[in-house]
């Protein structure tokens, strides 16, 4: 069996403190998360659902905090593997005993350590898939939450272009990128793909019909070209403040966004 947590033990290997549990997909993936400071909501679901990756594939998580979505991508695809990377020891200690909880120490993974820095058996070049919820905040403009756990998690250290410049990285040649991250940085997120990848595909999403959209999935391949789309997107609540059905078959009964 794969350790599920790989830790560099130079490291400071702290606990973590006070955490709660729960549960995503309408119970079908059980999680643990911190008591306070980053809370999981619906990204992480969001981006397992629109992650094209099929059995077989190895995904990576990028920045996968407690390992919301790699735990609902391995839900909903049979047979994949998945390797989280999370700079946040405390969190990634969460994430493996998330991974354990739900009985997927085989299939997925937890590593420790800095993206620009990777741990060396996180193969350059070697994923099918790479998935990732960047911090959304420019640190310019961000007005930074108190908590640092919090802080790390939702403001930018390296940037958006350098993130995804890393994510690039690990993805094989034709590989395919999927980034969760608010539709007001949408320019950003397009430019920094830079002419390296092509297949560029755009789901956004809106609280309610009528109103603007809060957040964007892009996906892309690397290495080709082929033109942009932008797909019809996915309204989150109907005018009751529930979830809309559509909403509801992705973010409960675990449906991939295609």
């Amino acid at each position: 069996m794969r350790p599920r947590l790989v830790v560099d033990r130079d490291k400071d290997e702290s606990p973590p403190g006070l955490s709660t549990d729960g549960a995503l997909l309408d119970g079908r993936v059980k999680l643990r998360q911190p008591a306070k400071g980053y809370r999981v909501a619906i990204d992480p679901i969001l981006l397992a659902a629109a992650a094209p990756a099929s059995a077989g594939d190895r995904v990576l998580d990028l920045g996968a905090g407690v390992g919301a979505a790699a735990l609902c991508l391995a839900a909903r695809v049979p047979d994949c593997r998945v390797d989280c990377l999370e700079a946040q020891q405390a969190l990634a200690r969460l994430a493996a005993e998330n991974v354990s909880a739900n009985g997927l120490d085989r299939r997925i993974i937890v590593h420790v350590g800095d993206l620009r820095r990777p741990p060396p058996d996180m193969p350059r070049g070697g994923f099918d898939v790479v998935m990732t919820n960047p911090p959304y905040h420019a640190a310019a403009a961000a007005d930074a939450p108190p908590d640092p756990s919090k802080r790390r998690a939702t403001v930018e250290e390296l940037g958006l272009e350098a993130w995804i410049d890393a994510a690039l990285k690990f993805l094989k040649p034709r590989g395919r990128l999927v980034v969760v991250h608010r539709a007001d940085r949408m320019d950003d997120l397009v430019t920094s793909l830079d002419g390296r990848c092509g297949e560029v595909t755009l789901i956004p999403f809106w609280p309610r019909a009528g109103e603007p959209a809060r957040r964007v999935v892009l996906r892309a391949r690397k290495g080709v070209r082929s033109p942009a789309q932008l797909l019809p997107g996915l309204v989150l609540h109907g005018e009751d403040g529930k979830f809309t059905p559509e909403a509801e078959a992705v973010l409960r009964g675990g449906a991939g966004l295609d």
